[in-house]
């Protein structure tokens, strides 16, 4: 009787620590049922791929490639893209060329990351130089330009005293 009472009690035992063994066997999410957190990119990689979505804007800008200049964008900003860009005043105007544009700085924003540059447009022999800021964000696993205006980043304040 006595080897009996020690199977059942190691039985018993066994089946005590069954549950403890287990519980890092699942998946948390499922067992309380809150949604699994979005990861987040480190700061370096948004400013790597901000600044990958701006130069192969610009690249397309020079280019006059408008279907590669429409991929850099999120979809929001598609849907009125071919209209304003080719039209008189956009980005990719027959009678603009785009002979310098430079990346000047990527930071974190509001919104997004915040990409200042220094876009030289030329309609012939008038050239003007002027600063666009744009915003890119990510969109599911892909990163997009948000945004595009006038203006830049003013500069980062100098850490030396």
């Amino acid at each position: 009787m006595g080897q009996s009472h020690r199977r059942v009690a190691t039985a018993a035992v066994l089946l005590a620590l069954l549950p403890v063994a287990l519980t890092g066997c699942g998946d948390d999410d499922t067992d309380t049922g809150a949604a699994a957190p979005t990861p987040r990119a480190p700061a370096q990689e948004a400013a790597s791929k901000s600044r990958e979505r701006v130069q192969a804007y610009l690249d397309a800008m020079a280019a006059k490639d408008v279907d590669a200049g429409r991929s850099q964008l999120c979809a929001p900003l598609q849907a009125t893209f071919d209209t304003a860009a080719t039209g008189p005043n956009g980005d990719f105007a027959d009678h603009f060329t785009v002979p310098q544009a430079v990346i000047t700085d990527v930071r974190s924003g509001a919104h997004g990351q915040e990409v200042s540059t220094t876009v030289t447009v030329a309609a012939g022999a008038r050239k003007a130089t002027r600063p666009v800021l744009f915003t890119v964000t990510r969109s599911g696993a892909d990163w997009c330009i948000a945004g595009e205006a006038p203006g830049d980043n003013t500069p980062a304040p100098s850490t030396t005293p």
